[in-house]
């Protein structure tokens, strides 16, 4: 698997995001959807990356600098039909080792506190996350549920 920055021009990729935010849509209140866009993955203190077997994409993640010691991972995508190959367990520590080399002390994260969101946490809690209090401009909500690892 081949993980690299992406621009997000793609169709390939402008299409995982989109079902990445159908699928927020689906299982979450809006209020409690805090997946981006396209324009929002493309700003600055945002590195969005993309994972390829070949030509064909099968996930991606991204992680959004907070401040130069803080990480927060959003967009962790693994494309519905490359589902329990291991692609997110690949994409996550990828982006867990790109916050070390960026000095960072902890990486967070939101996600869903619904069942559907139950495998995810798994996989983040396999990793060392741990649940917290909401962090940067988030506030508590019982639709979320918060994790940070310390680098």
């Amino acid at each position: 698997m081949d993980i690299k920055i992406d621009d997000l021009t793609g169709s390939e990729v402008a299409e995982l995001v989109r079902e990445h935010l159908q699928s927020m849509a689906l299982h979450s209140p809006p209020e409690s959807i805090h997946a981006l866009g396209l324009e929002a993955l493309r700003k600055p203190e945002i590195t969005f990356w993309s994972a390829w077997e070949g030509d064909v994409l099968v996930g991606c993640g991204a992680l959004k600098e907070l401040d130069g010691q803080h990480g927060e991972i959003k967009s962790m995508r693994t494309s519905s039909s490359h589902l329990r190959k291991g692609i997110a367990k690949r994409v996550l520590h990828y982006i867990i080792e790109e916050g070390k080399r960026r000095g960072y002390r902890r990486v967070s994260l939101e996600t869903g506190s619904m069942d559907t969101f139950e495998p995810a946490r798994r996989l983040y809690a396999s990793f060392g996350f741990r649940y917290c209090e909401p962090f940067s401009d988030y506030i508590e909500d019982s639709n979320s549920v918060f994790m940070t690892k310390e680098l």
